[in-house]
């Protein structure tokens, strides 16, 4: 089963791929994960990659792609792979669908999930910190005993700069202009399954489990 697993920040990706990759035994597979793993194996690409993220630069798709097959052919991904955060644009898409035709695969279905923009606002910018001891709570889904105080140490609960409605918004918006035409390009191929993604985590699974096995 090749899957790949799209959604914008907040959508609740992260918890949705945990219990795909544990039910149907597949490794869910982040890009940051495979250069990790390329650099810590030290093959040819990975040191290449390491080069492009010391000096702070994206690593080029030639590089990425070949990191991708060289993930993709490990014996883990036998039974397939859930690709998280690749591919990011139509190039990378195209080559993603050479590199599986070459290994006589295909992509099942691409797994969207789908949160209305202000919800996600609220999801994001409800996060707050406790700068003493690093503890997180979230003022709908995990809030403090008492509002605004930490548990632990009784520090007040701070926002991150980059939780403010404003950068969430702004953040939000690239994301939404960077994901559509990928979304577009996977619809017109007939891959592009959508899952509301406004509902409770075990709902959201359960809608997955029943549009993957159609």
């Amino acid at each position: 089963m090749d899957l790949i697993l799209m959604g914008l920040p907040g959508a609740g990706k992260g918890t949705q791929a945990e219990k795909i990759s544990e039910k149907y035994n597949i490794p869910h597979i982040s890009t940051g994960d495979m250069f990790r793993l390329a650099i810590k194996e030290g093959t040819d690409l990975g040191k290449k990659a390491k080069q492009f993220m010391d000096q702070g630069d994206l690593v080029p798709d030639e590089v990425t792609i070949g990191i991708v097959d060289e993930r993709l052919r490990k014996d883990d991904c036998q039974n397939g792979f859930l690709l998280d955060g690749f591919p990011r644009t139509i190039a990378q898409a195209e080559a993603l669908q050479t590199l599986l035709s070459n290994m006589d695969e295909d992509i099942d279905c691409v797994l969207h999930v789908d949160v209305p923009e202000e919800q996600l606002v609220k999801r994001l910018t409800g996060r707050r910190i406790c700068p003493t001891c690093g503890a997180t709570y979230h003022v709908m889904y995990n809030p403090p005993k008492k509002e605004g105080i930490c548990d632990k140490d009784g520090s007040e609960l701070i926002q991150r700069e980059d939780d403010t409605p404003e950068t969430v918004k702004n953040r939000l918006a690239v994301n939404i202009e960077q994901t559509k035409p990928l979304l577009d390009y996977y619809q017109e191929k007939g891959y592009l399954v959508t899952i509301d993604g406004n509902k409770e985590i075990d709902a959201v699974f359960q809608d997955i489990q029943t549009k993957i096995e159609k």
